[in-house]
Parts: structure tokens; C-alpha cells; sequence
């Protein structure tokens, strides 16, 4: 990620806090005036909000990049095979897959169509198909 990329990124990320910001300054403006806060308090639930603000940066920097990050670039789009039910049983109408296509998509592995399945059908899909993330996936 370039420089400019991370600047606008920590940009956006600041200019959604501020609604936060003041929200919470005209809620402690006014316990500060009608409940007797102390000001020093209302400074460092001032203070404490930003920290927290500066502490999750780091988590929610994928979210508030413009293109996305490239750790989920690399995940849009992926296929993965099925290791557990879909769906759990008794949950209704579900949506199962069918034959995979002979075509291999990314890494090798080929597409798996979908079709809505009931009955017997469903829980004979269930049983045989499974889903396995990629490793680093969990």
C-alpha cells in the first residue's frame, strides 16, 4: 500500500470517529452541567474514546480502505469444499450443491453449482458434500 493509499485510509477512518466524537462531547457537556461531573472526567472519557479509537485503527484499517486490502482480495472470490452440513437439519428450504462442473477455477478447484434441493435429496446432498477453507482459514 502506498503512502498517499495509507493517508487517505487513516483519513477516512478519523473523519468517521467525529460524529462519535461529538456526540459523546454534547452528552458530557451536559452531565458535566446537569449531573455535576467533574471536567476532569469528562477530559479523560474524552481521551480514553480517542485511545480506543487509536487502539482498534489497526483492526478496522481493511474495512475503511478504499479498494479493500489485499488479504481479502484473495479470498473474494475463492472456492472452497464442504466439510460440514450447509445447513442444519430441520432448517427449512435450503440451497445445496450438485455436481461440480469439469471446469477448474482458482487454485485448481472446480465450481460447484447450486440448485434448491427437499426432502431426501436434501440430506442425501448433505451427507455426501463437505467444505474445506484453505489453509489459514478457520
Amino acid at each position: 500500500m502506498s503512502a498517499g493509499a495509507k493517508r487517505r485510509t487513516i483519513v477516512r477512518y478519523t473523519l468517521f470517529q467525529i460524529p462519535d466524537l461529538i456526540l459523546l462531547c454534547l452528552g458530557l457537556a451536559a452531565a458535566v452541567r446537569w449531573l455535576n461531573l467533574p471536567v476532569i472526567a469528562a477530559y479523560g472519557l474524552v481521551a480514553a474514546w480517542i485511545a480506543k479509537d487509536i487502539i482498534l485503527f489497526p483492526v478496522l484499517r481493511i474495512a475503511y480502505e478504499s479498494n479493500g486490502s489485499s488479504e481479502s482480495r484473495g479470498v473474494r472470490g475463492a472456492l472452497a469444499v464442504v466439510t460440514q452440513p450447509l445447513v442444519p437439519a430441520g432448517a427449512g428450504p435450503t440451497v445445496s450443491p450438485r455436481a461440480a462442473s469439469t471446469r477448474a477455477g482458482p487454485g485448481g478447484v472446480a465450481s460447484v453449482p447450486s440448485r434448491e434441493t427437499s426432502g431426501a435429496a436434501e440430506s442425501e446432498a448433505r451427507q455426501r458434500w463437505h467444505v474445506t477453507l484453505p489453509s489459514g482459514f478457520s
